[in-house]
């Protein structure tokens, strides 16, 4: 997929206010340092689309971004640490989950994880939720720039175990660098792939 255009649409807390549900829809969301604002502008070629900070917690919003006049990319705010308080990160929760239960055009979630770390127990919690509740989504290792190819494979292979103790059919995964833009053409291509799916079964399609 060639990104031709990219473009920041609106940011709110209510779903009620996201643009109408009329295009396939892709929320990218993880740990509050996976590097996600980083990503997000790799792969749609646009330096500083995302706010990018060195404050974890920086997205406080639900941030909609147009890609080539035919898809939403949502830029969700983080879980897991992050500095604000126990109140706004219970809001930030609230928003969230109401967010993947009701937003009837989400065509998957983009859960990103750092590549560098063993399991770690929000991760996989928030991807049990996500099972749980039937939402679309697919794992975006992130950083692999930052280590050996053999380092990540190692890791990603333990993630993959610990999943498979719980799941019965593991979800697609990806593996992304921001610095090298590794992955990107894969994800997009992904997404591609999903919108076509996505407007042919569209009614009015």
């Amino acid at each position: 997929m060639v990104i031709r255009d990219a473009r920041f649409l609106t940011s709110n807390t209510k779903v009620e206010l996201c643009p109408a549900p009329t295009m396939p829809e892709y929320a990218f969301i993880g740990r509050s340092n996976v590097g996600k604002s980083s990503l997000i502008n790799k792969l749609v070629g646009r330096t500083g689309l995302a706010k990018t900070s060195a404050s974890p917690g920086k997205t406080q919003l639900i941030n909609h971004f147009l890609i080539n006049e035919n898809w939403y990319l949502v830029d969700l705010p983080g879980y897991g640490y992050a500095r604000v308080s126990k109140t706004s990160r219970t809001e930030w929760s609230r928003m969230i989950n109401y967010y993947l239960r009701h937003r009837e055009n989400l065509a998957c979630v983009c859960v990103l994880i750092d590549s560098r770390h063993p399991p770690q127990a929000v991760d996989l919690e928030f991807m049990e939720k996500l099972g749980e509740e039937g939402v679309p989504f697919v794992m975006v290792f992130t950083k692999i720039d930052k280590q050996s190819a053999a380092q990540t494979r190692e890791l990603i292979a333990s993630y993959l175990q610990k999943m498979g103790e719980s799941w019965d059919e593991l979800p697609r995964h990806f593996l992304t660098s921001a610095e090298s833009g590794a992955g990107r053409d894969e994800l997009l291509n992904f997404i591609g792939e999903v919108n076509q799916e996505w407007h042919n079964a569209a009614p009015n399609a």
